[in-house]
Formats: structure tokens, sequence, C-alpha cells
């Protein structure tokens, strides 16, 4: 039978990588958390993750899995705690998203924060990062959601709590499929589709440098349905993280992806407000329904990376 346990472990070890530091999170034997793992396997009829040398990777089947056992998690923690919120939180809350979070992350946070929180008036504006930074500072806007290794801003507080692993996008059937193991070389041999929305072509970039390789560059696009088309046609690969990753293109080609060999960084998404303000009733809580989702040991998952 399906348990709450089985799916704190299985999430930790999703957003860790690695099951040893997972158990270490939940301070509880690596064995309990592969046996957790096992079950669910087991009950699923299909690998939930690949070993490898460096930890474990989400298969197709664990991303989606992954999704819905968030979903079971946060049910749960939001029922446990219905009795402490019997005090209802009012307010107005400015929210200013990027392009990225808001339209592959937030909408579903939104409509479950809305739901616990009703009499909280939320307002959400898409903007580029800097004119985020900019709108906390002047106090347009109470906090922002976005990617949080891209903030420069000292007097900006920044709270990472969800962790995107960035991996190689490919065709169907491309060669690189079949390689025991693939690194940067290889991909810098291929025609390389970059995109530049949420400064994701400079992000890519802050990693590239620290090689001796370079991506070829076929096409600089802000439209991350056009890299899908693009890689699924097979006319170029990409490295993108696996919170925008669809297994289909418009067209219903297949795309692929590839775990390189080198410790690519992942794409951090967290809560930003300007330092030392004052949070109102609405912001703690918005704060805190995060908090409570990814960084409390009941939520089964925790690491920020940057």
């Amino acid at each position: 039978m399906l348990s709450l346990r089985q799916l704190k472990y299985f999430a930790a070890a999703a957003e860790l990588g690695r099951v040893s530091e997972a158990a270490v999170q939940l301070n509880i034997s690596q064995s309990a958390v592969t046996t957790a793992i096992r079950e669910l396997e087991d009950m699923l009829g299909q690998p939930l993750f690949d070993r490898t040398p460096r930890g474990v990777d989400l298969t197709d089947a664990g991303r989606r899995f992954l999704s819905h056992a968030y979903a079971v998690l946060s049910a749960a923690d939001e029922a446990l705690r219905m009795p402490r919120e019997a005090a209802r939180v009012s307010g107005l809350l400015s929210i200013a998203a990027t392009y990225t979070v808001l339209g592959y992350f937030l909408p579903h946070h939104l409509q479950r924060f809305t739901q616990r929180f009703p009499e909280i008036d939320v307002k959400v504006q898409e903007l580029q990062r800097e004119a985020v930074e900019e709108g906390l500072l002047t106090g347009r806007h109470d906090m922002g959601v976005l990617l949080t290794a891209n903030v420069t801003n000292s007097e900006i507080t920044r709270e990472t709590f969800f962790g995107s692993q960035r991996r190689l996008w490919v065709c169907a059937q491309h060669p690189l499929i079949s390689q025991p193991e693939v690194t940067l070389e290889h991909v810098a041999a291929e025609p390389y589709i970059m995109l530049t929305v949420d400064e994701a072509a400079y992000s890519s970039l802050r990693y590239w440098s620290q090689t001796p390789y370079q991506p070829r560059i076929r096409l600089r696009t802000s439209s991350v349905e056009a890299v899908r088309s693009m890689v699924a046609n097979g006319l170029g690969v990409a490295i993108l993280s696996d919170m925008v990753y669809r297994p289909w293109s418009l067209e219903g080609r297949r795309i692929e992806t590839i775990t390189l060999k080198e410790r690519v960084p992942r794409m951090d998404v967290g809560l930003a407000w300007k330092a030392g303000v004052e949070h109102s009733p609405a912001m703690q809580a918005f704060r805190s329904y995060f908090k409570q989702l990814y960084m409390e040991p009941a939520a089964g998952a925790s690491r920020s990376r940057a």
C-alpha cells in the first residue's frame, strides 16, 4: 500500500540526487530510502530512477510521479496545518515573477496558495529580473519569484527552495543517446540551440566558460517552444532544466534527455524581497507556503543549490 513515508523518501532522493544525502537529510538509514523507492517501483511496475556512479537521476516516469508525490505530500501537510490556520490571514500581496517561473512553475502554487488563504488578494506581474529587483527596492512589489542565482543586487534577500536539474536535450535516435557517457566536449561538436529568455544564455555561458569548449550556436531564441521544435526535428541540441522539459514538440516529435558527465548547475527557483523589510502577514504566509512544501522534512525536499 502506498504510504506518505515512501513518497517523502522518494521526493528527497529526487531533489538531492543521491540516496545517501536523502538519508542524511531525513535522519534515517540509506537502506530505508532504497527500500521505499524499490517498493514504489514495484507498485508502479517501472523504474523511477536511473542509477549512476554520481547518484540517481529521475526517469521520465519518475518526473511524472514526482509531481503527483508533491501534490499528495502538500495536501497531507495542508490537512495537518488547517487547525493552526483557523485565524485567516488577509491583505494584499504583490508578486513579481520572471518569465520561466511564471510559465512553468508558479500557476499551480498560486492556485493552492489562494485556496489555502482565500482572503489574501494576490496580484502577479511578469517582469524581467532587473525590473523585479527594482520593484522590490522601490516597494512596488512585496516579493519576487525568480531564478535566484541571477539576482545581483546586494540589497535583495533571496531564498532558494527548489532546484531543477539541467540536462542535454536531443531528438529521438540521436547518436549521443547510445554513448556510455556524454560530456560538454560531445555537445560542443553539435549545433546548439541557445535559449535567451530569463538570462538563460548568460547562465549557460557561465558553466561553459569553465571548460575549454564553447557551444556551436545555430539559433538564439527567447521561445522555449522554438527550442523544443528545433531539437525534436534534429536541428540541434540544448541544455535546459527539467522544469521546462516536455517529451514532445508541438509537431508531436519526441525529445530525449541525457544527463551529462559534468555537473551542470541546477536552475534554482526561490523568493526574493528587499533586505530588512518587515514582512506583512500575507508575505509571511506566502514564504511559509514554500518553506513547508520544499524546505521542511515533512515535504521531503530541502536543498537549494547555487
